[in-house]
């Protein structure tokens, strides 16, 4: 076999052939969650939305699996025709050689070339085919997951990945809109759960400057640089559970952002979690990115009868 939930490379069976796979490539549908009792995260897509509008684009079911590309994207050799759409970071999409839209479905003939190019602005993209890419499941999902390794292996040269049965109603939209991908986001965050851990002024300095993304990204993770946050003491905190999106804080005084394969537990303090809302603008960061965090505002309060009276 060619890799977990891949085709033998002299199967007939295969829709796609990887002719390259591209910086670092992998099947993601929507996760695994509720399993964070055994250590396993809930994985799945970093960017949901993206990744579920490349599928709608194409007729799939949303949480059909997908291949979430990083940075560099693959270049698929198809042996049917088939629907095809890529959404997420900004990169140039050829068929043929010939160019093709983003967040747009277009057609494949069989035994064309696809080509994901270098992404121009975000970190990854998502490349859907109508009826979705074949995959066992693990845990009930076809989620690579980077810290356990559960999950179909990453794509590498000779790969076939056979079709999928995750076909809707057929594709009636011709472009979706999409708000582009900043290079500079603000992410909204909702203090502690562990902001008394640290100095006073800890918590104003990471929502009054500007951090870097450094080359340490991925599914994991990205580690930020910018202004230390001291801690008030230095005992040790118990393992707890952790949650996507959490800003923990290692010794060193450089936050960590924590994405879509986080481990379930730590032992460094939490100052902030990102609000559920901005996790797909934080799957999109990339090495030299700035990003800027904020206070979350609290939703605006339902009406009183009595302001009507």
């Amino acid at each position: 076999m060619s890799g977990p939930g891949l085709l033998p490379s002299g199967s007939l069976a295969g829709l796609v052939r990887v002719i390259d796979a591209g910086a670092r490539t992998t099947l993601q549908d929507l996760g695994r969650p509720g399993h964070a009792h055994l250590g396993i995260p809930a994985s799945g897509a970093a960017d949901i939305p993206a990744a579920t509008l490349a599928n709608r684009l194409v007729g799939n079911a949303e949480g059909a699996p997908v291949l979430e590309t990083t940075l560099r994207g693959p270049e698929l050799r198809f042996d049917a025709p088939v629907t095809v759409a890529v959404t997420g970071a900004e990169v140039e999409v050829t068929v043929d050689g010939r160019p093709a839209a983003m967040h747009a479905p277009f057609r494949v003939r069989s035994g064309s070339l696809v080509r994901i190019g270098q992404a121009t602005r975000g970190l990854r993209s998502y490349v859907a085919v109508r009826g979705g890419f074949d995959a066992p499941l693990t845990l009930g999902s076809a989620s690579h997951d980077e810290l356990t390794g559960l999950g179909p292996a990453p794509l590498k040269p000779g790969d076939r990945i056979d079709l999928g049965s995750h076909a809707l109603d057929a594709p009636t939209v011709d472009v979706a809109p999409v708000a582009p991908i900043l290079s500079s986001p603000v992410l909204h965050v909702v203090p502690g759960p562990r902001d008394d851990w640290f100095a006073p002024d800890a918590l104003t300095t990471l929502l009054g400057v500007a951090y870097t993304v450094s080359d340490q990204v991925n599914r994991i993770g990205a580690r930020l640089r910018g202004p230390q946050l001291q801690r008030r003491t230095d005992d040790e905190l118990r393992s707890e559970g952790i949650a996507r999106g959490s800003i923990q804080v290692p010794p060193s005084g450089w936050p960590i952002l924590l994405l879509a394969d986080h481990p379930t537990t730590g032992g460094y303090p939490v100052i902030a979690v990102v609000s559920e809302a901005d996790l797909p603008a934080a799957a999109q960061l990339r090495p030299g990115d700035i990003v800027r965090f904020r206070l979350r505002r609290p939703p605006a309060a339902e009406p009183r009868s009595e302001d009507f009276a």
